[in-house]
This record gives structure tokens, sequence and C-alpha cells, in this order.
């Protein structure tokens, strides 16, 4: 196995300059150079969290030195919102609020509650999820449905407390986590999902615990391949477990059926758990897969990313994003952050997996290459 190199170092780079637009009004269909449209908003609220997840967040490299961003650099709410709205002119239909750990943000509800306000180009409120540990979770839920929040995506490695507690690093406990899921269903937050991060030699052995537990819940889980994102992971091949070996394992045990995307540009492929005679019993519920790594999917990619201090990122695999904070309080109209949202996504060419998934192995992770930002920074 290639020894381990986990780089101390800063991936915040300057930002990109912002290309001059049209001028054009928003249509409420943009779409990039691989006509691709813009449908899907992710908003980092924090670059802190109360885990160090070796995938996402090392301790040799988040520890009680790192210099987080400072409160003065992190956009408002108000900043937030007004540039949500931007993107619902231009057709976004749903909003993910991460981070880091969305929840560490104080008050957190108002700003839900404030973008449950606004309206998508067709009049409709706009899907609001959350993507969250779990951790502040059966404190925050309640408060969360009052906001107008739709639904929320739980990160969950295995259900085996040593595994658990080994994973994220901070010694908590499983339980809490699961009183969290507990919490958010009794609070009304519909559609519930928990993710799985797979590293093979770490948790395989958890994804059929994981699929008996969630079985029928309504829960969806969702196994997704570990990912090179960031700098700092020392991510390598040979701990990718590729999610045909997943849904081969679960398919020994529990018989499943795949099922169509739920809608256009779905990173999971879809199966459902089949009754005895072979069909999707909906009320045993379903899995995904997320296959980034060994399955790319940048084709039908509709999202932007919005970073803690406002950099927009058009790709999770993205160097360098494009500074719309200075615009924001460089005096910008609405006008004028319409027209830079549009110019920016107009020249998105990014489909980073693919192009991966045409080199040698080791070839993505080149020293020589551009240093991509960290996952905590503008969220999964």
């Amino acid at each position: 196995m290639a020894e381990r190199v986990i780089p101390l170092v800063d991936a915040r780079v300057a930002a990109l300059p912002v290309p001059a637009g049209t001028g054009a009004a928003p249509s409420g269909r943009l779409v990039d150079t691989l006509n691709r449209p813009l449908r899907d908003l992710r908003i980092s609220v924090t670059d802190r969290c109360n885990f160090r997840c070796n995938y996402c967040m090392p301790k040799e490299v988040f520890d009680k030195e790192h210099a987080y961003l400072p409160h003065s650099a992190l956009l408002t709410f108000e900043e937030i919102t007004r540039l949500a709205r931007a993107f619902l002119a231009h057709g976004v239909r749903k909003i993910r609020l991460t981070g880091g750990e969305p929840l560490l943000r104080k008050d957190i509800e108002d700003l839900v509650a404030q973008l449950a306000a606004l309206r998508t180009v067709d009049g409709q409120p706009p899907e609001l999820t959350l993507t969250t540990n779990g951790s502040l979770l059966a404190r925050k839920a309640h408060a969360l449905k009052e906001a107008g929040l739709n639904r929320v995506t739980v990160s969950l490695d295995g259900l085996d407390d040593a595994v658990f507690r080994r994973m994220n690093d901070v010694d908590f406990p499983v339980a809490d986590v699961l009183a969290g899921i507990n919490a958010a269903r009794e609070a009304g937050l519909s559609g519930l999902k928990v993710n799985m991060v797979v590293k093979r030699g770490t948790n395989e052995h958890e994804i059929l615990p994981m699929a008996r537990h969630f079985r029928g819940t309504g829960i969806t889980l969702r196994f997704i391949e570990y990912m090179d994102v960031g700098a700092t992971n020392g991510w390598r091949m040979d701990e990718v477990l590729p999610s045909r070996e997943v849904i081969a394992l679960l398919r020994a045990e529990l018989p499943l059926v795949p099922l169509d995307p739920s809608a256009p540009g779905e990173t999971a492929e879809r199966w459902g758990y089949a009754d005895t005679a072979g069909r999707h019993d909906p009320l045993l519920g379903e899995v995904g897969v997320i296959s980034s790594v060994t399955q790319a999917f940048c084709g039908a990619c509709n999202r932007a990313r919005l970073s803690t201090e406002g950099r927009m990122y058009l790709c999770l695999f993205a160097g360098q994003g494009y500074d719309l904070r200075a615009l924001l309080r460089g005096g910008a109209s609405d006008a004028g952050l319409n027209d830079a949202i549009a110019a920016i996504w107009q020249g998105r060419a990014d489909r980073y997996s693919e192009l991966r998934a045409s080199l040698p192995a080791d070839a993505s992770r080149d020293s020589a290459a551009p240093r991509r930002v960290e996952m905590s920074y503008i969220g999964g």
C-alpha cells in the first residue's frame, strides 16, 4: 500500500475574478457550456465542525491551532438570503445548507426562516434541506421544522459504537446521533436520509448492519464512495470500495431491484427492497449508492456551491471560487449579482470526475496539479 501523505497547509487560495456579464435579465433557465442547467445550490454556513472524520477534517490538520475564518469573514444571514434570491431567479429550486457542521452556526433556524420565505421562478418555496453529523440534531430538530426546513440528511458511518467513535475521532457516541435522527422524525421532518461514507479496511463490515437497521423505517440509506476531495485526507484509491461491490454485498442477503431516478441530476443510483414476488415494496424502502469515483455523473451535475465567506464554486473538486462577497459588500445591485452569477455559470465546463476516470490511478493526486478546496469549506 502507498504511503499516506497529509499536507499541513491551508487550502484556501485567492479567488477567481468574476467574468463580465451580458446585462440580460434572469430567464429562470441558466445553462453552462455543456448545457447543464442550474437547479441546486449548496450553501456552507460554517467551516467549523465538532467531528474530526479522517476523510474530511483529519485531526492532524484541523487541530487546536488551526485558524478558522473569523466571524466577520462569514456571510451574514441577510447576505446569504440575498444571494439565494439571485440564484432562484436563475432557476435554482433546491437549497441545501452544509458546513462544516451547519448546526454549529448560531441561530441557524433564523436563516432557514429567511430562505423559506423566498420563491422560485414558478412562485413556489424552494426545497430546503440540511446535511448534518447529527450531534446537535436532537436539540435543533423542532426549531428547524418550525422555521420551514423540509428535510435532513444525517452522516453516519456505522452502527458499531467503537467503529463510529474511531471514525469521528472525537469519541462521540453513535447513540446520540440515532437520538437526533429520531428527534427529526418526531419533529415531522420527512424524507430523511442517512449517508454512510464507506472506506475499505475501515467500516465496510458495517454496510449490512446499517441496511438491516434502516430497512422498513422510511429512512433512505445511501452509501458514498470515499472521495479524493481536498488535499488533507490522504486519499488512496485502494481504500475506495466501489458501489457495485456494495450492491452485490447487499443483494446477497437483501433482494433489491433498480429504481428510476427521482429527479434530473440526482447523484444517487436508487435500489428498492423487493418483496417475495421480486417487486419493489415501498414499505421496505430503498437504498442508494453515490459513485463519484468509479462512475462519474458530471454530465448531469446541476449544482453550484457557495462557500462560507461567499465564494461560488462550480465543482466539489474545484481549486478556486468566484468572490461574490466582494460584490455584495462593494455595493452591487441585485441586477449586478444576477449578471455575475449568470456569467460564471455560463462559462462552466467543470467535469473533474469524468476526467479523473481517464487518468492513471495516482494522477488525480499529482502534487503539481492545482490544490482543491477542502470539503469542510464548501460542503459535500
